[in-house]
């Protein structure tokens, strides 16, 4: 199982590009479709759950795969696979950008760079909203509801997003375990 996660989170690491947003789709069809670690509904628990900690959303997904599938060490080699990458390549590219970033072609491959990672975010929130809303393509009221409420509070209202959990999660436990 620790190789496994090794191999999933360092091809997650070394093809996501853009930060947590973009990885989300690709760490999703790793952990729902090629391995079937979780279903769409645990996954989408484990990015609420990457989003309310503190740290980057992919990193604290990994450790929290890790932790499920293979304990503690688990979310140590889940975690290491997924950030030695960006590490290694980091380091690369910046040795590379700060030598060549005046080129033309260097601004215009970044250009188009940015395009992708947009899409790629857009992408995966999309996908999070529908297993949210639509899990089994049939419209959720009660989490509908709660998500539009909320979306309502944060663009009408400027609530601050730990208030907004806040205020989600009681909400939540009233509409699902009181309602």
């Amino acid at each position: 199982m620790l190789g496994k996660l090794f191999i999933v989170f360092i091809q997650v690491g070394l093809f996501s590009f853009g930060g947590g947003y973009a990885a989300l789709p690709i760490i999703q069809n790793q952990l729902t479709n090629v391995h079937r670690w979780m279903t769409t509904l645990e996954f989408s628990d484990v990015v609420t759950l990457s989003q309310m900690t503190p740290g980057p959303l992919s990193i604290n997904a990994a450790t929290f795969v890790g932790m499920k599938q293979a304990g503690l060490l688990g979310a140590i080699v889940a975690t290491y696979a997924l950030v030695i990458p960006s590490m290694i390549l980091c380091g690369i590219m910046s040795y590379f950008y700060y030598k060549y970033r005046d080129l033309t072609l260097v601004k215009k491959v970044l250009r188009v760079l940015r395009g992708s990672v947009v899409a790629l975010i857009l992408m995966g929130g999309l996908q999070l909203v529908q297993s949210a809303l639509f899990p089994n393509m049939s419209l959720e009221l009660k989490e509908s509801i709660l998500f539009v409420g909320i979306v309502f509070l944060l663009v009408k209202f400027k609530v601050d997003s730990i208030l907004a959990i806040s205020i989600a999660g009681v909400l939540g436990y009233i509409l699902f375990y009181l309602i």
